[in-house]
């Protein structure tokens, strides 16, 4: 869940007419307009992303929570969790016990933003165009599954699915899952630029500077009809570059709250030493940290090397050392408060140990020390990446079987390098898509993943993965999890490392606060208001 380098003419010439003065001068605890949002997330189009707002290509937790105010899907995670209910859909359920077929019927008099009537035919249209884009950013994958979408009439729509998939209704709601009009977006072609259309509760308005999102306006949609219920008429979302920055806007009163991403330094200040008309708040969260390998790269393509990085590294330190309070140590993909999760590499490497990393490189004939470049991020996840890299390189090099340098990029120049292929390892974050077991596993291991990712694992992929999708009680679903994370363990194609708590700040008077972040981290604009809740 991406940008930067040199900016194609073609979009320069697009993104001019979308400078707006929407809400430039007001907002804020001290003005009069609506509510002001801080976040660390970054907007940018570019040559490697000119359609960074495009459904059929967004797949990062700052974009979608831009798409999920103002594309609507048939189904959507409630107020505080649970299973998905409908949405732009009045109704949605399987038609049969296998999981293979689900019928929707969108609400009566549904339209999008423009007045024009939602039909069975967009819902067909905005699936179809996903998949016959198929963006290499990876989100056509959660509907890959999808055999054929079948319209009845202009209010009903069935999706004949290719094996059973009991986290379908998950999964159309999702952004990638949002309706879109034929009159707005080509069906094979990306929407360039910041413009945004849909039937959700909010139309956007952007102001772009350089070819990057300063603000994004977002105000009530008047033709909206769904499940939502809006505790405000408008709400501004504005990016700041580091967490210091908007840290000082909210200590100012130029914003009303800070999302994602506090640093692990303004967490603990604000814990330790509280300031007035400011409140720190924990919200469940389910973030996780892994390196990624490209597993065709020569210094690592052994799995030898990758076994005895991950039986040297200690997580406990990177947690303790760099983010404190806020993050665990990870011995999984799937997070400990996950159902089905195991300490797969906890039971397969035990305690850092440079004894136990050296005797695998020497099983494997692995001469030593093994040069490496660890990438990572330097403005995607926060200040702390940076230290959490410098910790990881101390680590491997104090064991004198690695030669370890690391090296930072932008966001935008950091996704588009990694999708090619141009690093060997890398670090990455992952926001669940939705709070199942399955979503920590099929988006780095099945067919056409969030990775790119060269490495294949037919038992993983063809027996596995399909067969933990049959299983309509989750639970059931535990031995089938259970070796696909003994797999990663073993193959390491990636390398879990921590998991995180989440946090905002916000000052008094705003409230909603509360049920704003899920443990997705979707930020649902519409719970915020003034007052009284």
């Amino acid at each position: 869940m991406n940008r930067k380098t040199l900016v194609l003419p073609a979009v320069v010439g697009l993104l001019a007419p979308v400078l707006v003065a929407c809400g430039s001068s007001e907002g804020g605890s001290g003005g009069g307009g609506g509510i002001v949002v801080g976040t660390t997330d970054q907007f940018t189009a570019d040559k490697d992303a000119p359609a960074p707002f495009d459904p059929a290509y967004a797949y990062d937790t700052g974009v979608w929570n831009v798409l999920r105010q103002t594309v609507q899907t048939l189904m959507h995670v409630p107020r505080g969790g649970g299973q998905p209910v409908p949405e732009a859909a009045s109704q949605c359920a399987f038609t049969d016990r296998a999981s293979e077929s689900y019928r929707c019927t969108l609400r009566e008099g549904l339209t999008f933003a423009d007045g024009k009537p939602v039909t069975a035919k967009d819902v067909k249209f905005s699936i179809e165009r996903v998949l016959a884009i198929k963006s290499d950013n990876g989100a056509a994958g959660l509907l890959a599954n999808i055999d054929t979408i079948e319209p009845k009439g202009d209010s009903e729509v069935v999706f004949h699915l290719k094996t059973p998939d009991a986290t379908f209704p998950y999964k159309l709601s999702t952004p990638v899952a949002g309706i879109l009009s034929s009159d707005k977006y080509d069906a094979r072609k990306l929407r360039d630029g910041f413009e945004v259309d849909g039937s959700g509760p909010y139309t956007m308005r952007t102001e772009v500077k350089d070819n990057r999102v300063v603000r994004a306006v977002f105000t009530k949609n008047a033709h909206y009809k769904g499940d939502i219920k809006l505790h405000n008429d408008k709400v501004e979302l504005r990016p700041y570059a580091d967490a210091d920055s908007m840290g000082q806007a909210l200590e100012s009163g130029d914003i009303d709250m800070m999302a994602r991403t506090l640093s692990p330094e303004q967490i603990k200040d604000l814990s330790e030493k509280p300031k007035e008309g400011i409140a720190l708040r924990e919200v469940p969260g389910l973030e996780i940290r892994y390196l990624g390998f490209d597993t065709t790269d020569p210094s690592v393509k052994d799995k030898a090397v990758r076994q005895a990085m991950a039986a040297v590294i200690d997580r406990g330190e990177i947690a303790s050392k760099v983010y404190g309070s806020t993050a665990t140590p990870l011995y999984s993909l799937i997070p400990s408060s996950i159902v089905a999760h195991t300490n797969s590499f906890f039971n397969e490497y035990g305690e850092p140990s440079g004894k136990k990393a050296g005797d695998i490189l020497r099983a494997g004939g692995i001469d030593t020390p093994v040069k490496l470049t660890l990438n990572y991020t330097t403005d995607h996840y926060g200040p702390g990446t940076a230290k959490e890299f410098e910790t990881l390189r101390d680590q491997l090099n104090a064991s004198k079987l690695f030669d370890v340098t690391i090296e930072g990029a932008e966001w935008s120049e950091f996704r588009a390098a990694q999708k090619r292929g141009e690093y060997a390892v890398y670090g990455l974050g992952w926001f669940p898509d939705f709070p199942d077991p399955d979503n920590y596993v099929a988006p780095f291991l099945d067919a056409d993943n969030f990775l790119n990712t060269p490495y294949a694992n037919s038992v993983a992929r063809t027996q596995l993965i399909p067969q933990s999708r049959r299983e309509a009680d989750r639970n059931a679903a535990g031995p089938a999890f259970a070796k696909l994370q003994e797999i990663v363990a073993t193959d390491v194609p990636v390398l879990p490392l921590w998991q995180g708590k989440q946090y905002v700040a916000h000052r008094e008077g705003l409230t909603g606060v509360e049920w704003s972040l899920n443990t997705s981290s979707d930020l649902m604009l519409w719970e915020l208001g003034r007052g009284n809740a």
